[in-house]
């Protein structure tokens, strides 16, 4: 498996992360515990030594899951979780005060609340699972990190931006207050590269992609009439028409490579990991199938300047996500 460093962090990371939302099974309906942890243990074993999850994802399942992964592991295994935002507001809206989201006390509380379901005594990377730029200099959520930080509870800190603003964190970057972001960033999202990006490089903060395969989208498996189970998040993220668009980018895109639609969720991957920017790429991966197919995809490393320059056509602006 190939490795980076988390920026200033230091840790040395796997390229590839599991992306443990999914194992979670609140807004994805399918995940089974058994195979849930198959996937995690195969992916340990292929040298996947970063995993992400959440408080919020199965209201700490996904986290017992991961934690019990990480336990076991013979090898060193780093793991990423994030705090809810008290007021419940996803995404961060403009003009909410910080001290809403994420009072000190809060920050402590879930911390530990995340530390009791992994079985963990620190927290490599402990996140905010929204961020508004407007926080930076405001409130106390500054001080329940300093605190978690000083009793060895998390080692770094991070926030997961807002769906689709990959702009509304460059001021906590600037700030030097983040060890690492994590952001949407896949061939249809590429607005990170504006302006986000060059700013993680200067202030050397660690970049978790998210999304890299636009929820499903990019794996061409979601084609017109595609039918979710119900209840799935996916039922809305491609409501209306949006399967119909979402396949026929997807034909447009392998097309342009000279590529199968079903060799997309390669070309998908490797090209979150060709910016420099990026340190770890957190697929979902919810079965040991989509583990070898993801691990193979990135040890077959970055996409040619071709490639890319062909992809660039394919940005595509436009927020999917329910709110």
């Amino acid at each position: 498996m190939r490795t980076t460093t988390l920026g200033k962090t230091g840790l040395t990371v796997s390229e590839l992360g599991f992306g443990a939302w999914g194992i979670g099974k609140s807004m994805w309906i399918g995940a089974e515990d058994d195979e849930s942890t198959r996937a995690l243990r195969g992916a340990i074993e292929r040298g996947v030594n970063f995993l992400d999850t959440a408080l919020g994802y199965g209201r700490g399942h996904s986290e017992t899951l991961v934690g019990a992964a990480a336990r076991e592991a013979a090898e060193t295994v780093h793991v990423a979780t994030k705090v809810p935002p008290k007021n419940g507001r996803w995404p961060a809206p403009p003009g909410v005060d910080a001290d809403d989201a994420f009072p000190a006390d809060w920050v402590v509380e879930k911390t530990e609340e995340s530390l009791r379901n992994l079985g963990l005594e620190t927290i490599d990377v402990q996140q905010f699972h929204v961020w508004s730029d407007e926080w930076v200099g405001e409130g106390s959520w500054a001080d329940g990190i300093a605190k978690l930080k000083q009793d060895g509870k998390i080692r770094f800190f991070g926030v997961s931006i807002n769906d689709s603003q990959p702009a509304n964190a460059i001021r906590l970057v600037e700030s030097g207050l983040v060890d690492t972001v994590q952001v949407i960033y896949n061939i249809f999202e590429q607005a990170p590269e504006d302006e986000l990006f060059a700013a993680v490089r200067a202030a050397d903060v660690g970049v978790i992609v998210r999304v890299p395969l636009d929820e499903g989208g990019l794996t061409g498996n979601v084609r017109p009439d595609t039918v979710f189970p119900e209840g799935d998040f996916r039922e809305r993220y491609f409501a209306g028409d949006r399967k119909r668009e979402v396949w026929e980018r997807v034909q447009a895109i392998a097309a342009d490579l000279g590529v199968t639609v079903e060799e997309l969720p390669e070309v998908a991957l490797r090209f979150c990991i060709s910016d420099p920017a990026t340190s770890t790429v957190i697929a979902g991966m919810r079965t040991l199938e989509h583990v070898e197919a993801n691990a193979r995809a990135i040890e077959a490393g970055p996409l040619t300047d071709e490639q890319l320059a062909a992809l660039r056509a394919h940005r595509w602006d436009r927020d999917f996500y329910p709110r």
